[in-house]
């Protein structure tokens, strides 16, 4: 756990460096009948200016979801450095080849073979509008020993920083 930050600027910075270390995210959409919806997406862009990048497919269930519904959520966990991340917003396709050819990263061929020719690839872009996350120092048995304290004095355990940003 680095230290804490102490203004927005910095807490962004944080945020930055948990979601590159994540890069793996549940990326929550909103289905038309009103059910929460996550999958696992693979993050695009490690730099964090307020807007995360996914590829997709335009006729998957996401991209028709974010069409009908753009509030979304994504969520980050690193067990290994006990930290979490969700950030909220809004989410929509884009299609500017550019952008494409900028994020295209060659893993990608495993879900579109014909890499940024593969028809009907699209990115998601969402903008956060906010930002929360979580970082609990140590190891595990940090967080147990916390957690046996915690039992023991009545007082809640102290979990590490926990701050919310907006964008």
């Amino acid at each position: 756990m680095s230290p804490e930050p102490t203004t927005d600027a910095e807490a962004r910075h944080r945020v930055t460096e948990l979601i590159r270390a994540a890069r793996v995210c549940m990326l929550t959409t909103i289905a038309v009948d009103g059910r929460q919806v996550s999958r696992p997406m693979a993050l695009q862009e490690v730099e964090f200016d307020g807007d995360l990048w996914f590829f997709a497919r335009t006729d998957s269930a996401k991209i028709r979801q974010i069409r009908v519904n753009p509030e979304v959520n994504a969520a980050f966990g690193d067990q290994r450095r006990h930290t979490w991340i969700s950030v909220s917003g809004t989410a929509r396709e884009e299609n500017d080849r550019a952008d494409v050819e900028r994020l295209w990263h060659p893993a990608l061929r495993v879900w579109f073979p014909d890499g940024p020719d593969t028809p009907g690839l699209t990115l998601i872009r969402l903008h956060a509008s906010s930002a929360e996350y979580w970082d609990s120092p140590g190891s595990s048995v940090v967080n147990l020993l916390g957690a046996a304290r915690a039992a023991v004095t009545g007082r809640p355990p102290r979990p590490g920083e926990n701050r919310t940003v907006g964008y």
